[in-house]
């Protein structure tokens, strides 16, 4: 990550970290695919000292030399075309978002200072505010790349309460699937949940791998949990924009919630996050009594509490 040998940046070609993820990326793409699956003959059968392809066995798939490829799995990663990205691309059998993340890492080695920006966007505007308000029945979010839930309409805080429960801020899905001992019992998938969220945080490093707040949450939970530093060790990337989300709530008990995420056009750093539930199915019950208990919890919270001895009718009046 960024800052591995100077974390204050100076006086340092950032291209080092670079190159260490490109290395570090690459080596674990190769370790993965075998020669049978990549339809190679398994030259040196019991004798081979590694479990994937070799080096120059992903060189000739590739269709370059395999001192070219030797050279760019090392973070030499100066003018490579979009051909040579292709040829590794379908030899090491990458997803898009692998794809994406090796051209990430490739664009940051090929840049000798971290590039002038402004910091991403934080405050989500008051139209999308609006937006969320609207979503009555539907639990809707807005986050970061980082995890970060920037804003949730109300059935969505109710949603997430266990993980509104933790004080920091801004709530923090990462943070809590592996610092909170009650993520697991909130995530019935807990071991998926736990691979996306490792998964997105890697894809947002390759974007920005000077982002100071990421750098900083990556560095909190690789000292806190070691489940997170094995998951971070594989490199794995992954687009993660619609799909089913299983939850036990602690009020309403499983739900089983398709989710769909749509990005925010006027702000590239955030996406809109919404939950749904079947028409008449168990899960729009479930919804239907969270939304009411959260209703019910937030006009209790709202009622000012009256901490006044009643006046006793039988004192006569002054």
């Amino acid at each position: 990550m960024a800052g591995r040998n100077d974390p204050h940046g100076i006086n340092r070609d950032i291209r080092d970290d670079f190159r260490a993820e490109i290395r570090e990326f690459l080596g674990t793409r190769r370790a993965r695919v075998t020669p049978e699956q990549a339809g190679l003959p398994a030259y040196g059968g019991d004798r081979r000292r590694v479990t994937g392809l070799r080096r120059e066995e992903v060189a000739l798939l590739a269709g370059i030399s395999s001192e070219y490829y030797t050279r760019l799995e090392r973070g030499n990663a100066t003018g490579v075309s979009e051909s040579v990205i292709d040829g590794i691309a379908q030899a090491l059998q990458l997803d898009e978002a692998e794809r994406i993340h090796l051209n990430d890492l490739l664009r940051g080695a090929g840049t000798s200072r971290p590039p002038r920006r402004r910091p991403a966007q934080q405050r989500v505007r008051p139209a999308v505010h609006r937006v969320l308000d609207s979503m009555a029945g539907t639990p809707a979010f807005v986050l970061n790349g980082r995890g970060d839930i920037l804003a949730a309409n109300h059935l969505g805080r109710a949603l997430f309460s266990p993980v509104y429960a933790d004080p920091a801020r801004p709530p923090n899905n990462a943070r809590f699937i592996f610092l909170s001992p009650h993520a697991t019992e909130f995530f019935r998938d807990w071991n998926q949940v736990a691979g996306d969220a490792v998964a997105m945080l890697r894809a947002e490093a390759g974007r920005d791998l000077y982002d100071r707040r990421l750098t900083d949450l990556i560095g909190e939970l690789s000292t806190r949990s070691e489940e997170f530093r094995h998951r971070w060790a594989a490199h794995n990337v992954r687009m993660h924009t619609t799909g089913v989300k299983l939850l036990h709530h602690p009020v309403v008990g499983d739900l089983d919630l398709p989710f769909e995420t749509f990005p925010l056009g006027a702000d590239p750093s955030q996406v809109l996050l919404t939950y749904t539930a079947e028409p008449a199915s168990p899960t729009q019950d479930a919804l239907n009594l969270l939304a009411s208990w959260a209703a019910n919890d937030a006009i209790e919270r709202s009622t000012p509490a009256d901490d006044s001895e009643p006046a006793d009718s039988s004192e006569p009046a002054d």
